[in-house]
């Protein structure tokens, strides 16, 4: 995946990047440390392919385990983020109390797909990642929150929301929208 606008790091990324690097120097885990606080650093919440090649350069860390690293882990992102992230559990617990439904319906309210495109195959439980023309919100899916009992789970900009029905979710993104305006 590339990323909209590829262009190498600029002098203050670089500086910042190199920053976060000796920050990380010798702690277990380190390629993690410098990937997130990379990734907070952007504007948009993401981690541009150029940006993953100069990490790896610097580390001396083979591209590829880069890579692998920012793929694996669900809290990086290879694409810009919107301003609003909404995150719908597709465990099996939110599955059979309608996460899906969940799904379907906030994807068609934002524009971000039509409801044949979820129907069958595994577009509608593979882990997905969408981001509105206007980048004012992201659709994220993930495998399971955990909070099972407070199925199904959404998670709107980080605050983990239990129980939500069609309804509560679009109460939420009315007001974000009216907060966003």
């Amino acid at each position: 995946m590339h990323s909209t606008t590829p262009k190498a790091p600029d002098a203050s990324e670089m500086a910042f990047i190199d920053q976060a690097i000796a920050n990380q120097s010798g702690r277990p885990g380190n390629l993690l440390g410098i990937l997130q606080a990379v990734q907070n650093q952007n504007p948009r919440s993401y981690l541009p392919m150029e940006v993953l090649q100069y990490v790896a350069s610097k580390t001396q860390t083979p591209p590829s385990q880069v890579y692998s690293v920012a793929t694996f882990f669900a809290l990086f992102n290879l694409q810009p983020q919107g301003d609003n992230t909404v995150c719908i559990c597709r465990g099996t617990a939110c599955h059979t109390r309608g996460s899906r439904e969940l799904l379907e319906s906030l994807l068609l309210g934002l524009g971000l797909g039509q409801q044949e495109d979820l129907s069958g195959g595994a577009s509608g439980a593979d882990k997905l990642a969408l981001t509105t023309t206007d980048q004012r919100f992201t659709v994220r899916t993930v495998a399971c929150f955990g909070q099972c009992a407070l199925a199904p789970v959404v998670e709107i900009n980080h605050n983990i929301c239990g129980h939500v029905n069609e309804h509560t979710l679009q109460r939420q993104l009315r007001e974000l929208e009216r907060g966003s305006k």
